[in-house]
């Protein structure tokens, strides 16, 4: 593939993360300015919010460049992973520096209040910024979407193994609750004359940016464990292995996502005891054939011989 191809074909398969990109540091210095001027906490909480999202995305990308190195004797299996450990950063900065500056901010603003002198350029950058965090929003859910099957929104999120795919849903549907808040909030502290409650929904994006980063936290630690590959998959390989006449026992299947497209499969089993070597070598080879036909995603396959009383199975 040409050079030009290879950028067009990594800005494709990015798209997602160029476009909430793109959408975050235009919002970024919208919201900034409006809060330089028009004194709102929740503005400028705001502004720090499509800040550390803008932030986000690049260590994404950055992460998912590591991610392609090829193997090595030091890494025989990949460095997949490490998009897991950059996905893991990104929540503790969407916890760390979105939440907590927007809480202290919050708090800061409530303790000091400043009246809002003229709202209107605020509703102009907040309405600005949700068509364009919108427009990333229905961006991400129709690339999730795409790969979701017929499983529950919930139930593809749990089983992902692509964490800039969800961690963009996530944060885009952060910013679009923490857009409305922000709106009521300025609304609500002219209206009722009382410029503390535009501090008081600085401390509630605080909140919405907490609860989001625990969440990614949770889904990125059990990715940089080591998550099973798909059960619907673990369950034909079990049948291919079951399926054959030369196979007494299946005694475990054991899978790990080394990178969002790379599985690697251990499998123990009990052979026919009348399997000469090289025909069990002509077996596992049938095998492995037969199971990478079913994902592109394995890569590696290890099969061992195992009496079914010796294996330990859980």
């Amino acid at each position: 593939m040409s050079e030009t191809g290879s950028v067009a074909a990594h800005f494709k398969a990015n798209i997602v993360l160029y476009g909430a990109l793109a959408a975050n540091l235009g919002i970024a210095v919208a919201k900034f300015a409006a809060a330089g001027i028009s004194g709102s906490s929740s503005m400028l909480t705001e502004g720090v919010h499509s800040l550390v999202d803008s932030g986000n995305q690049v260590l994404l990308l950055y992460g998912q460049k590591r991610a392609s190195r090829k193997p090595d004797p030091t890494h025989p299996f990949g460095y997949g992973r490490e998009l897991y450990f950059w996905a893991f950063v990104v929540a503790i900065l969407i916890f760390a520096i979105g939440a907590g500056v927007s809480i202290y901010e919050g708090f800061v603003h409530i303790r000091q209040p400043h009246a809002i002198e003229d709202p209107t350029l605020n509703y102009i950058v907040l309405g600005i910024a949700f068509l364009m965090e919108g427009a990333s929003w229905a961006l991400a859910v129709r690339e999730f979407d795409r790969g979701r099957g017929d499983q529950t929104w919930w139930q593809a999120i749990r089983r992902s193994k692509d964490p800039p795919g969800f961690i963009v849903l996530f944060e885009d549907s952060a910013a679009l609750i923490g857009l409305v808040i922000a709106a009521v909030g300025v609304w609500a502290s002219i209206h009722f004359a009382d410029p503390r409650i535009d501090g008081v929904a600085s401390v509630l994006i605080g909140c919405v940016l907490a609860g989001v980063a625990m969440l990614l936290a949770r889904e990125s630690k059990e990715l940089l464990i080591g998550e099973a590959a798909d059960p619907v998959l673990i369950a034909q390989i079990r049948e291919v292995l079951n399926g054959h006449p030369r196979i007494d026992a299946v005694n475990h299947i054991r899978t790990v996502h080394t990178s969002p497209q790379a599985i690697f499969v251990a499998i123990s089993a009990d052979f026919d005891d009348s399997l000469m070597m090289g025909e069990a070598e002509t077996l596992i080879e049938e095998l492995e054939c037969r199971m990478k036909a079913l994902s592109p995603w394995i890569t590696s396959i290890y099969i061992r011989p195992e009496k079914r009383v010796d294996a330990m199975v859980w």
